[in-house]
């Protein structure tokens, strides 16, 4: 499905720069572009796009005065493009999908995009649930209360986004993309296969914040994402180790290694 989107920039030739970066990816449709903050609010509310690469610095309504000015709609995802990195926290703050600088670097505009195809797939399934507990509120209504009372547990209890400070900047981690977790003292790490970061937070307040039926303790210290699990390999002792997509070995003690079994076929 095409990811509609708008293009926001007092500069042309900035416009003209992302559209070029844009055209290598088949799924991006630019729907528009727009030269100022008010010419965007008005296109945000009239087209409702999927997706808007916001300019902060533009004379009159900012990057931020925009997302200020959708708020009474359903806003769209926004990635903001600047020049100034001093606007970085207030972007994350703002609920941006990613923070571009310019120029824009095509490996993490490739990677921006990777994030936003996750987050739009999480709403529009979102959408279809809401949609199939309308039809069985009307022709199944204890189904309805049902779904309801899982998807209160599995869904709305559980982050799907983790904010980490780690060496001056925050990073925004999807989920989804963390494949292990390991303690050190009240430090984590995470890693997310090409990536490792750390963050202050103790193992038990972090596991609280994750889907349990995704990630699973299997050693004292470490954390797995069991979607990302491709290999269970034997070892000694009654250990194993997991082989994950990214070929990390993660090990599993004995001890937990019954709560991976019923997980990991």
């Amino acid at each position: 499905m095409a990811i509609r989107t708008i293009l926001v920039d007092d500069e042309k030739l900035a416009i003209q720069g992302l559209q070029l970066r844009l055209q290598k990816f088949d799924d991006v449709e630019i729907i528009g572009t727009c030269a100022n903050g008010r010419e965007a609010i008005r296109a945000i509310k009239t087209d409702k796009p999927d997706l808007v690469f916001l300019d902060i610095q533009m004379p009159g309504f900012d990057g931020f005065s925009v997302v200020k000015g959708v708020m009474e709609i359903e806003p769209p995802l926004f990635v903001f493009v600047t020049a100034y990195q001093e606007h970085a926290i207030r972007a994350f703050e703002a609920n941006a999908v990613n923070y571009l600088m310019k120029p824009v670097d095509e490996d993490k505009l490739a990677d921006t995009l990777e994030r936003v195809r996750v987050r739009l797939t999480e709403k529009r399934s979102s959408e279809e649930a809401e949609k199939l507990k309308t039809v069985l509120a009307e022709v199944a209504p204890d189904a309805a209360h049902d779904m309801e009372s899982d998807e209160g547990e599995s869904a709305d209890r559980f982050e799907k986004l983790i904010n980490v400070k780690d060496r001056g900047q925050i990073f925004r981690v999807e989920v989804s993309s963390i494949e292990h977790i390991e303690a050190a003292g009240d430090y984590m790490i995470i890693s997310t296969g090409d990536n490792s970061l750390v963050l202050r937070e103790t193992m038990k307040d972090l596991e609280r914040r994750l889907d349990p039926r995704k990630f699973q303790r299997v050693h004292r210290s470490k954390i797995v994402n069991l979607d990302q699990v491709r290999q269970v390999k034997p070892h000694t002792n009654g250990e194993c180790f997991l082989v994950l997509d990214s070929g990390a070995e993660v090990k599993v003690s004995r001890s937990y290694r019954d709560v991976v079994a019923r997980f990991v076929h």
